[in-house]
């Protein structure tokens, strides 16, 4: 166990100081000669200061996002490995005999014990985000927030792996396509749910302040046939100086909401670009285009657990203590699977997503036919933010489900181009 845990810690720290000096030292975050003076260089729209802070806080960000991956893995090996998983279900068993009530005493302990491990490097990137200006809130707000997603995880986590361990006692083979059946429905009332129950849990949603521009975006969403009579606004300031927008949930709760930070930072030609944005997401079905992809990703992730799972108990499950597959003390080895599988998945989901980002671009460019209003909302986003204009290969592939920057501004300069060559 020692030269097991000497070596990991030898692993993680090799890791670690190759992503700092490649981060660091070795990245280029700027932009290429070609580029350079044009809408896509930042040198353009950004001061010597902030192009200083953004390059800072994005190698910064960078750098904590990519411990973060594997520190989950090493968490999972540690709770498997000094037999706490073992201890978590004994004392859950011990606490009730309902069988009920164990799998929630389980994955409170859990959850619980991994957010207690996780818990300074999420408050080393909130640090971070005040530092540099991104985040407003306050400590009690943030751990209030912290503490709605706790329990959320718990209660939404509770239930899932109670069906979940209760399907691979009853179909020892089959069990990975049962839960499979189980998702589509699942992840369908997720999504309808989502805008109604669980977003106003962390902030209040009211009908936008400003009249002229709601009537502005709602006849916007009638052009693109979103049955939508009204726009929610958000009053993000007292967390965040970040902007966003979104189109969300499905059938009767859909929602159109806007963030007041992106209203109040952005020109209402801005804002309506980024409304067109999201709203072409809504018209070329990419919300349940990511729902088939979910379904996808899961039965793939599924089966392959089926198949891993139990070569990994047959190994090593004396040694944590774990019985078989329907043991729930296996738990931390299903999360370990579900987390490296879904990291190897990242670049190709990315990717999608990247594409998908792009033709909402096009589309909103199309709707609104003002690449000004475009490239302004693109830029005040970027100084907003400080988000790197053209990050690294690595950071880009692994991170980034928007296009970058730097390709959208380049983008929308290409579309002006051939617009006024016609």
């Amino acid at each position: 166990m020692k030269k097991r845990i000497t070596w990991i810690i030898l692993g993680f720290s090799i890791y670690a100081l190759f992503m700092g000096l490649y981060l660091f030292y070795w990245a280029d975050f700027g932009v290429p000669d070609a580029y350079k003076g044009t809408a896509a260089d930042p040198a353009t729209f950004m001061t010597d200061r902030q192009l200083q802070l953004s390059e800072e806080y994005s190698r910064y960000r960078s750098f904590l996002s990519f411990l973060a991956i594997p520190l989950d893995w090493i968490i999972y090996l540690g709770i498997l490995g000094f037999g706490l998983s073992k201890l978590f279900k004994q004392f859950s068993e011990g606490i009730s005999k309902m069988k009920i009530v164990i799998v929630p005493l389980y994955i409170l302990l859990l959850t619980a014990f991994t957010w207690v491990l996780t818990f300074p490097l999420h408050y080393w990137a909130r640090s971070l985000s005040i530092k540099y200006g991104i985040n407003t809130q306050s400590f009690s707000g943030w751990m209030k927030d912290e503490m709605i997603s706790f329990w959320i995880d718990v209660g939404l986590t509770s239930l899932v792996i109670g069906v979940l361990y209760a399907l691979i006692k009853r179909f020892k083979k089959k069990w990975w396509l049962a839960a499979w059946g189980l998702m589509i429905p699942y992840l369908a009332f997720m999504m309808y749910i989502q805008p109604v129950v669980i977003d106003p849990l962390y902030n209040d949603f009211t009908s936008l302040s400003d009249k002229e521009l709601e009537e502005q975006i709602l006849d916007m969403a009638e052009t693109a046939d979103i049955p939508a009579n009204r726009v929610f606004e958000v009053n993000m300031s007292e967390k965040t100086n970040a902007m966003n927008a979104y189109v969300s949930g499905i059938g009767s709760n859909l929602r159109i909401v806007l963030w007041d930070t992106t209203m109040n930072k952005l020109d209402d030609d801005e804002v309506l670009f980024i409304m067109a944005h999201e709203m072409g997401h809504y018209v070329m079905n990419h919300l349940y285009g990511n729902l088939i992809g979910a379904l996808g990703t899961s039965l793939i992730g599924l089966y392959l657990a089926y198949r891993l799972l139990g070569g990994m108990i047959r190994k090593w499950g004396k040694s944590w203590g774990v019985s078989s597959e329907s043991d729930l003390a296996s738990l931390p080895a299903l999360f370990l699977l579900f987390s490296v599988m879904s990291f190897i998945a990242s670049p190709v989901e990315l990717a999608i997503s990247r594409h998908a980002e792009m033709e909402a671009d096009q589309y909103a460019i199309e709707m609104t036919d003002d690449v000004d209003a475009a490239v302004g909302s693109f830029q005040t986003l970027t100084v907003n933010s400080l988000n790197e204009v053209n990050p690294p290969f690595i950071v880009k592939y692994f991170k980034y489900g928007h296009p970058t920057m730097m390709e959208r501004l380049i983008m929308l300069n290409d579309y002006k181009k051939n617009t006024h060559a016609e």
